[in-house]
């Protein structure tokens, strides 16, 4: 009777599953054992703003088994309007997103296993952070972060996927460390100067929902592989969906020379010259405390005297006119209200501590 009631649930499991993704099992390029290859795959998410939102949204409705989602960041208001994975409630509460975006998948696909992680990606983590992934996708906001993934992807072989998005235009590269050119082939230098961002251009949702688009199919390609891998686009793509621009740039080899590919010299993986306290944009510094745990409780009383405060069990708010201080559990904190550090490295001081 054990072995029957056994094999009537696997049966219902099985059907269960094929009624989900029916209509991407039909599809020629994944198909059942494509479908079954995507259930036993591993995605890193780096980032969950706009861009990483989309991609886990759309990988677990897709049905990959494992999503790691890694943010350092929480929902504002000003997230809504393309971060599809928040709502009025998580920005309401300051919920970190990856938290926010984990317990949004559960509601749509509990099948779908997701490691929520409220880490800012830097060397002395990344390894333990991407520990185990089949492929690492880019949802970050700043190319300090995408070479340092760079850099481990291509010194462990690991598949990634740089994409952004920033006022109509999207971009989006693949990165088969060996097979093609990395980030660092493609752009040796940190941008310089002037960089567009979100905060200075603004930026559409449908721009970023292509790119997240484009990115996600192509992550589905390497973890279905077989046929699939012969799909893989190898170039560097973009498109401006306001004026319909679009180009692409050969990708498909590394390139001669690459610091990284080429040379193995991993200078953002070593961390040489990263700052310890570096800008997040919209008017605010974050400083990196991660060797100093914070008691929210005692951290609050301590702090109520001197302006409002409230925590949760994921952040502490603190807001003294003109500034308002975001803490994390594990001594990490965002300063809004200037993009001065040595202020932001004062107001910490006297907050928090030395």
């Amino acid at each position: 009777m054990t072995s029957l009631r056994q094999g009537l649930e696997k049966e219902q499991a099985n059907s269960k599953f094929e009624e989900r993704y029916s209509r991407q099992i039909l599809f020629r390029g994944i198909g059942a054992e494509g479908q079954r290859r995507l259930t036993a795959g591993r995605i890193a998410i780096v980032g969950c703003g706009a861009t990483g939102s989309a991609l886990a949204q759309l990988l677990a409705r897709a049905g990959v088994g494992k999503l790691r989602i890694i943010d350092r960041d929480y929902v504002e208001a000003s997230n809504l309007q393309r971060q599809s994975l928040f709502d009025e409630a998580d920005a309401s509460e300051s919920t970190p997103k990856a938290i926010a975006a984990a317990r949004k998948i559960a509601g749509f696909n509990s099948e779908v296993e997701v490691e929520a992680r409220v880490e800012d990606v830097v060397p002395g983590n990344i390894e333990a952070i991407l520990e185990g992934m089949d492929v690492v996708l880019d949802g970050t906001d700043n190319f300090e972060t995408r070479y340092l993934v760079n850099d481990y992807a291509v010194k462990a072989s690991l598949p990634w996927i740089y994409a952004a998005a920033v006022g109509s235009y999207g971009v989006t590269l693949n990165v088969s460390p060996g097979k093609t050119a990395c980030l660092a082939c493609l752009f040796p230098d940190t941008p310089r100067g002037m960089v567009e961002t979100c905060e200075t251009s603004g930026v559409l949702n449908t721009a970023v929902n292509l790119v997240a688009s484009i990115a996600a199919t192509e992550a589905m390609k390497l973890l279905v592989g077989g046929e699939a891998l012969e799909k893989l686009r190898k170039t560097l793509w973009s498109f401006d969906v306001w004026t319909n621009a679009h180009a692409e740039i050969a990708a498909g080899k590394p390139r001669v020379g690459c610091q990284a590919c080429g040379g193995r010299d991993f200078v953002h993986l070593a961390g040489e010259g990263r700052p310890h306290i570096t800008m997040c944009g919209r008017n605010s510094v974050q400083i990196h405390e991660r060797a100093r745990p914070i008691d929210f409780a005692e951290m609050q009383r301590r702090l109520e005297s001197l302006g409002q405060v409230r925590h949760n069990e994921f952040v502490l708010k603190f807001w003294r006119e003109p500034y308002e201080m975001t803490l994390f559990p594990d001594g990490r904190a965002i300063i809004k209200g200037t993009t001065d550090t040595g202020v932001a490295r004062s107001l910490y001081a006297r907050y928090v501590g030395s």
